[in-house]
């Protein structure tokens, strides 16, 4: 029999731990962002926001000696990416701003399960009928969340779904991507499609661009310094531990958004959000694990 994980235990909670530390520092990006909105059109907190993550991961890049433009820049997979990341970036920000935080974090964390469905229809890859209708129950924990039947729905939780959507396809681009481009060349492309994504919902708003006030630079910086945190704190999880017992601790990300909801910005949460919350988390849970399984299954067979 052969060992499947590469992993070491201490390895494994060293990654878990990283994991941790990268959904805390996005979710307070999440709020930072939040927070700046309140005293800064959409767009300016997009465009001022996505350039300080230029500047932090363009310094990054200097200090590692990498090149800001590899030749694998141009491969069709990495322009696709880019383009979903803007499509992503810009109504996950709008939503933001617009929704509450909690539900908005609840929802992105279907992303996985997007990510699964579309890894079969585009790479081809095998899922089982159970993991199919597992990504089914998390999809009905979207609608629980949204309740589009009720009469105090509205049409701008929506935005969260279609920033859920352009992150996963990001997601489904970067499988397809060289993997020579390094991380923080990635994460400065990143930041700079959040700034294309301000530049379009600038023509939108119709709002002449004007430099932060000096009270709005450190909260836009914090927010710029947890998103780059998070990233590196990300790879770093991914590279240590195994992607299955590692991955499963994104969901910290939700108690975290729901503590800064509640406490920041007055949210409540209700019981029809923690089932939809609970459905997505459960779902997203069994697909990792049944994937695991079947893994392990694949090397004892070889």
């Amino acid at each position: 029999m052969t060992n499947v994980s590469a992993a070491t235990p201490r390895m494994n909670l060293t990654g878990s731990l990283w994991m941790v530390a990268s959904m805390a520092a996005f979710s307070f990006e999440d709020a930072f962002l939040k927070l700046a909105s309140a005293a800064m059109p959409v767009s300016h907190v997009m465009l001022s926001f996505g350039s300080l993550g230029m500047l932090v991961f363009a310094l990054l890049c200097r200090a590692r000696r990498q090149s800001m433009f590899p030749s694998d820049l141009k491969h069709f997979s990495v322009v696709l990416r880019f383009g979903f990341e803007v499509f992503g970036r810009l109504f996950f920000t709008l939503s933001l701003v617009l929704c509450s935080l909690s539900s908005t974090v609840a929802i992105l964390q279907a992303t996985p399960l997007v990510v699964v469905g579309g890894a079969a229809l585009v790479f081809h890859e095998r899922i089982s009928v159970r993991r199919w209708l597992a990504i089914f129950v998390g999809l009905l924990g979207v609608l629980l969340i949204l309740r589009p039947a009720a009469s105090d729905f509205s049409v701008l939780s929506l935005l969260a779904v279609l920033g859920m959507l352009g992150l996963a396809l990001r997601d489904l681009a970067t499988r397809a991507a060289p993997r020579t481009i390094p991380n923080a060349v990635l994460g400065f492309y990143s930041f700079a499609s959040i700034v294309v994504a301000g530049v379009f919902y600038a023509i939108w708003e119709g709002v002449p661009y004007r430099m932060p006030d000096i009270l709005d630079l450190p909260v836009l910086a914090g927010a710029a310094l947890a998103g780059a945190l998070g990233y590196i704190a990300l790879t770093e999880a991914m590279r240590t531990g195994d992607v299955s017992v590692v991955t499963p601790f994104r969901y910290t990300r939700l108690v975290c958004g729901a503590v800064f909801g509640v406490m920041l910005f007055g949210e409540t949460i209700g019981i029809v959000d923690l089932a939809g919350t609970a459905l997505i988390v459960g779902s997203g849970m069994y697909v990792l694990l049944r994937a695991n399984g079947s893994r392990v299954h694949d090397t004892e067979e070889r």
